[in-house]
């Protein structure tokens, strides 16, 4: 069976979020990576009896919708802290699909913000939905529930405490999504909505 592999990124030094917190969040994603290719090898071996293991191979099912989305979600997380950030072109396709669906950068930024400080762990996603053509802002609990079918993600924000209160504390949570769009490399952000549609 092909394994889904780690990826390395090329993220500097950046405002507020510590390289220990990045080296600390790196290692969470790369088991994230490992468990997703045990739990596949695992629901392979037992389906060799599938019959006798279908209460074991639907458990492991289940996580692994766990494992997967802590391995794609921090793929999509660590490549838009990579090789510094960039200005944001007001200008770009992106910047135009938020001021149509939001009404204004700025608008969306706040939504954005508001549902990133929401009591929980999870995720803030912007995603693009094909079908509508529109971007729509979720939250994602843990790693995997609240995913909207059908849509690509443009841009992640982790809201696990493991994200930030090494360097915040957990009432600095504000803080740290604040940093975090200080630290984004904007065409990534651009080329995954360019992917996406």
């Amino acid at each position: 069976m092909k394994e889904f592999e780690t990826k390395t990124f090329t993220i500097p030094k950046l405002i507020g979020i510590s390289e220990t917190t990045i080296e600390e969040h790196l290692k969470l994603y790369a088991g994230y990576v490992k468990h997703a290719n045990l739990i596949l090898s695992h629901i392979a071996e037992l389906s060799k009896d599938g019959e006798k293991y279908t209460f074991e191979i639907a458990e492991l099912q289940r996580r692994f919708g766990f494992e997967w989305g802590g391995m794609r979600n921090h793929e999509y997380y660590f490549s838009s802290l990579e090789k510094g950030s960039s200005q944001r072109n007001e200008n770009s396709p992106l910047s135009q699909a938020i001021k149509e669906e939001f009404g204004s950068f700025e608008m969306w930024l706040a939504r954005f913000k508001a549902i990133a400080v929401t009591r929980g762990v999870g995720w803030v996603f912007l995603s693009y939905d094909k079908k509508t053509k529109r971007l729509i802002n979720a939250w994602v609990d843990e790693q995997h529930l609240g995913h909207l079918v059908d849509t690509s993600p443009v841009l992640a924000l982790d809201m696990w405490e493991h994200s930030y209160v090494a360097d915040y504390l957990p009432s600095g949570k504000k803080k740290y999504v604040d940093d975090f769009f200080e630290n984004l490399n904007w065409s990534v952000i651009e080329k995954n909505f360019a992917d996406a549609q």
